[in-house]
């Protein structure tokens, strides 16, 4: 897929689920278009809808109603094992929590993504040993998890979504553990591997900074989607 196709195609998109006196509904007709190497924040109160959002784009949730294409096919329609190859091979994923697994390396918790893939170990290695590279991280492949600071925990969870060069990295309030030096160093990373990779980015965060640094700006409120057009300094003048 080169930049600029479209990489999902949202049409009236609801989301409702069931509570114990009456159905809630967290999304009401969202449409929405994203392109292929593009980025953008999706901000919003606590309870307005942005991880569930990130969720249906990320094939791990289905919508209650509407249509979501992504690469031109219907996302919900796909079958669980179809589900499962997307994640694994076109979606990374990274969340505020990075869920590494203390009792591996580095570089080991950074390969999971490939074993899962059926790659070799020896090869699976080799790829986490460049990711890392690529996040900065090349003097702590063989350090313990544990005893990495939380900027650096991040950079490995970042290290493993973009392990299989993924088409499309979500990432669900980033920032949200680090402080604000750390946090910033996290959104240039992202920002630069948007750029260098030409992978789409789309970020959950309450951070208007970071959110602001991003291409584009999208807000839920009471479960609709109002966007407002933000350019990056770096594209400034580009056509």
């Amino acid at each position: 897929m080169t930049r600029n196709e479209v990489q999902y195609a949202l049409t009236d998109i609801g989301k409702t689920y069931a509570g114990p006196a009456e159905n809630i509904n967290v999304l009401c007709g969202i449409n929405l278009t994203i392109r292929s190497g593009e980025s953008l924040a999706i901000v919003g109160t606590s309870g307005s809808g942005k991880s569930t959002l990130l969720h249906l784009l990320g094939a791990l949730d289905v919508p209650s109603r509407g249509r979501l294409l992504f690469e031109g096919e219907s996302l919900p329609d796909m079958s669980p094992a179809e589900k499962a190859h997307i994640r694994n091979r076109k979606l990374g994923f990274v969340f505020q929590f990075h869920h590494l697994l203390p009792e591996f390396s580095t570089v080991e918790n950074v390969a999971m993504q490939a074993l899962i893939a059926g790659i070799s170990k020896a090869s699976a290695l080799e790829l986490a040993e460049q990711a890392l590279e690529r996040v900065g991280l090349a003097d702590r492949l063989h350090h313990r998890v544990t005893t990495l600071s939380g900027g650096e925990r991040q950079r490995v969870a970042i290290a493993r979504a973009i392990l299989l060069n993924p088409r499309v990295l979500l990432a669900d309030e980033p920032t949200g553990n680090l402080d604000q030096k750390t946090g910033n160093k996290v959104t240039e990373l992202l920002l630069d591997l948007n750029l260098a990779l030409g992978m789409t980015l789309v970020v959950v965060t309450h951070n208007k900074e970071m959110a602001n640094m991003l291409g584009r700006c999208l807000e839920l409120k009471s479960g609709e989607l109002y966007e407002e057009m933000r350019v990056r300094a770096s594209d400034a003048g580009t056509v």
